[in-house]
């Protein structure tokens, strides 16, 4: 089971690295847009030649990361760069394809080691997290390819920028050569990380491969009884090829040796049996006394094993710590040949620089001065035109003002002129339509009150003899009334006779009325009041 688990994770780090280069090459080719700078290819994009599976489109020199001289120049033939749009258009393809593949793999391992449903999914939990630990790792170290990358992108287009509004003075080099200079910084800071990153892939594949290469002849020997430790790694160091670059320090040849020659990181032991190992010696300090813990932790191995096994370990550890130092003396040899190299070139330049300079300032400030007496007198002409022409500009322009103006007079004098006759004539057809009107409303008037006043006299005529017949009914009846009256009076007359004498006595007699108010009356009650009438008291009440 540990050697099962081992194959499957160093077949999902080899997954891991090809979508890791897939992934590299579509964030490259989406950031580095403008051709203007690259990368120049400083390790192979595949991780190894190895693998059969690597397509040979990975494996290029001359890919999206660089060109030869850092920026590309702008004099590049047509066919030069249908060449190379057709490079990027078969990568960015077979890039496509293997990705598919990789999503396709990933799946049917999906459904066949993380189903739910397995006998071993609590075996395999252990392989799920360190999947999502490359995941992860690989998807920070995606975003950090792409921050560099949109880096170096906006330095390029600020340079850009700079280019397009060129000016001859010597802040605008200087600043001119530090944006270069950063841009080259960022370049080959991305550069130099990048050869690290592949140089540590190379690394971890070929200690992959041989711990493969190990684990399968140890497979192969299961079958057979052999359980000398010593006769294994002699087999396995003479099956697997030694293939060392020859530019590698000597400590590192050693170290990559002495893994190929024992069966990897290892020592040949599975994974389980090397991690409980290191485990039980870690907790007893590298002590002897811990052989025994071992022994009872690993039932399957001897106590020669778990002693050679320490050998190794032990010569391991002093191996990996010289190419440790070897490795980082070597970085720093490099970077202190790159810090004189960089000197040397900036101060060779910064003098063929400044002496282009200078000469460039002389014949520039010579000509500024020819262009400036040129431009003065060609000024002083253009303003002495120019005063002539405003002069006659303005004596034409007073004249056309001045005829413009008896012009709007004159036609203002005839506008008015019309209108006085156009007003004279109306007010005339006015005054004769006023005057027919009035004459015309006279004549109705008078004829009207004709008419009125026959109207009139007719109904006081009629009124008039209507009167006078009234009257002369009216005095007839009265005359009649009195004719009638006369004779009622002479009848009666005839009837009765009367014989009255006069009394002249009767004038001074007092009347009935008057004797009554002149009678004498008698006394109205002048005695004593006995009693005074009152209400009657009710009998409750008398006595109190």
């Amino acid at each position: 089971m540990a050697a099962l688990t081992t194959v499957v994770v160093a077949a999902t780090a080899e997954a891991g690295s090809r979508s890791l280069v897939a992934s590299l090459a579509t964030a490259g080719l989406s950031q580095m847009k403008s051709p203007a700078v690259l990368l120049e290819p400083t390790v192979p994009i595949s991780v190894t030649a190895q693998h059969p599976g690597v397509p040979g489109s990975l494996v290029r020199n001359d890919s999206y990361l660089g060109t030869q001289n850092g920026i590309r120049p702008s004099q590049f033939h047509n066919w030069k760069q249908k060449a190379n749009q057709a490079k990027k258009t078969e990568f960015i393809r077979t890039a496509e394809k293997f990705k598919n593949q990789i999503a396709n793999i990933e799946k049917d391992k999906h459904g066949h080691l993380y189903n739910k449903k397995n006998d071993f999914r609590t075996d395999f939990i252990v392989l799920e997290e360190l999947e999502h630990k490359l995941i992860d790792s690989r998807k920070t170290e995606r975003a950090k390819i792409q921050q560099h990358l949109t880096k170096i992108h906006n330095h390029i287009k600020r340079l850009q920028q700079q280019l397009k509004d060129v000016k001859s003075t010597p802040e605008f080099v200087e600043k001119l050569r530090e944006m270069m200079e950063e841009v080259e910084n960022a370049i080959n800071t991305f550069k130099e990380e990048q050869r690290l990153i592949y140089e540590d892939l190379i690394k971890e594949e070929k200690i992959t491969t041989n711990e493969l290469n190990a684990l399968e002849r140890k497979i192969e020997t299961w079958p057979l009884t052999n359980s000398g430790t010593e006769r294994l790694f002699k087999e396995l160091s003479s099956k697997v090829p030694l293939e060392m670059p020859n530019n590698l320090p000597e400590e590192v040849v050693d170290f990559e040796k002495f893994l190929q020659q024992t069966g990897g990181r290892k020592g040949g032991w599975d994974d389980y049996d090397h991690q409980s190992f290191l485990k039980v010696r870690n907790k007893h300090k590298g002590k002897p006394s811990y052989i025994k813990e071992v022994l009872v932790c690993l039932p399957g191995r001897t106590e020669d094993e778990v002693q050679l096994h320490e050998k190794w370990y032990q010569k391991f550890l002093s191996l990996e710590e010289r190419k440790k130092e070897s490795i980082q003396k070597w970085k720093t040899k490099k970077q202190r040949e790159k810090k004189e190299m960089f000197n040397l070139n900036q101060k060779s330049e910064d003098a063929v620089m400044i002496n282009d300079l200078q000469q460039e300032d002389v014949q520039k400030q010579k000509e500024e001065q020819r262009k400036k007496q040129k431009l003065a007198i060609e000024a002083w002409k253009n303003q002495k035109i120019m005063e002539l022409s405003m002069k006659q500009a303005s004596q034409l322009k007073e004249e056309e003002e001045k005829e413009k103006k008896q012009q709007r007079e004159h036609q203002r004098q005839f506008h008015l002129k019309l209108l006085l006759e156009k007003y004279t004539q109306q007010k005339k057809e006015q005054e004769e339509l006023l005057k027919l009107e009035k004459e015309m409303r006279e004549k109705t008037e008078r004829e009207e009150k004709r008419k009125m006043a026959l109207n009139e006299i007719i109904r006081f005529q009629e009124r008039d003899l209507h009167k006078l017949e009234l009257k002369i009914l009216e005095r007839e009846a009265k005359t009649k009334e009195k004719r009638e009256k006369e004779r009622r009076l002479e009848k009666l007359k005839e009837k009765v006779e009367v014989n009255v004498s006069r009394d002249p006595s009767r004038l001074y007699k007092l009347t009935k009325g008057w004797e009554e108010r002149t009678k004498e009356r008698g006394p109205t009650g002048a005695g004593p009041l006995l009693h005074i009438p009152h209400r009657a008291i009710p009998t409750w009440r008398q006595g109190l």
